[in-house]
């Protein structure tokens, strides 16, 4: 079994927002942006799957996965979707602007212990994002790895997200990249389905897969079974678990998932951990 990483945190007070500068600001989707941030103090080092709490002065504060490359950590790079009060005002940073940063928080994807093993990885719409530093670090040493499968799904062409990396990626002769959206229009000559139809036909020896998986939870669900009908063990599955954290450091306990603190514990978890909590309402 591949064991998670322990949790790094690079801050002295946890609770202390960091003043960071915007760099950048980039629209992705007409909901989604991209915050490129200038760390302090020249550089923010994290492990892909952590996240940060973001704090817009004087509206709060929300967690957002880190979606930029761990080994250019001169740069803090957010990919956000604009759907409350506080992603809003982010929107309307601008660069030159400062914005607060807790963290880095929370359990990486444990992708550097799967070397030597088939990658799959599982996107669903914004899930994307927290995956792709992953992504980043398995190409980056793609000798270390047998078969590379990115499945990602969205609801339809005009919300494919990193649409241009995708096609990059999917242009290597060393990776697998298959794309579906749930509602075609007449310019889309791709799959049509939900993400985990694509699973049956990737490329992977499921008793040498580790899988990694992010979307809405229902997605995670169902693409954890599929794979795990396929033959990948369900403790080499892992999912992303992002559910209303609040503190960051497991002390409000408003992510609290049935014995567990997402915030603490997670969010990355084994299938094998979260597989029957994904089946009960009100969990």
């Amino acid at each position: 079994m591949a064991l998670l990483a322990e949790p790094r945190t690079a801050l002295l007070d946890p609770m202390e927002p960091v003043p960071f500068r915007v760099r950048g600001i980039r629209d992705e989707l007409e909901d989604t942006f991209t915050l490129e941030l200038e760390p302090p103090n020249g550089r923010f080092e994290f492990a892909p799957g952590q996240y940060t709490m973001l704090y817009s002065f004087g509206i709060g504060e929300v967690p957002i996965s880190v979606s930029g490359d761990a080994s250019r950590p001169s740069r803090l790079v957010q990919t956000i979707r604009g759907v409350g009060a506080v992603t809003r005002a982010l929107r309307n940073v601008r660069p030159g602007d400062v914005v607060g940063v807790r963290g880095p928080f929370g359990t990486p994807w444990p992708v550097d212990g799967a070397t030597g093993r088939d990658i799959v990885f599982v996107a669903g719409g914004i899930g994307l994002a927290p995956l792709r530093p992953a992504i980043y670090r398995v190409l980056e040493r793609r000798d270390h790895y047998g078969q590379v499968v990115v499945l990602y799904g969205a609801r339809s062409p005009r919300e494919l997200l990193f649409a241009e990396e995708l096609q990059d990626w999917g242009g290597r002769f060393d990776v697998t990249v298959l794309v579906t959206v749930d509602n075609a229009d007449r310019a889309w000559y791709g799959s049509v389905g939900v993400v985990t139809k694509l699973v049956p036909r990737a490329p992977y020896e499921p008793q040498n897969a580790s899988a990694f998986v992010c979307g809405p939870e229902i997605m995670m669900r169902f693409a954890g079974q599929e794979l795990e009908s396929r033959g990948v063990a369900p403790e080499q599955i892992f999912v992303s678990m992002e559910r209303n954290m609040k503190c960051g450091v497991g002390f409000c306990g408003h992510c609290q998932f049935a014995t567990k603190l997402v915030c603490r514990d997670g969010p990355v978890f084994p299938f094998s951990e979260v597989a029957r909590l994904l089946t009960v309402r009100e969990v």
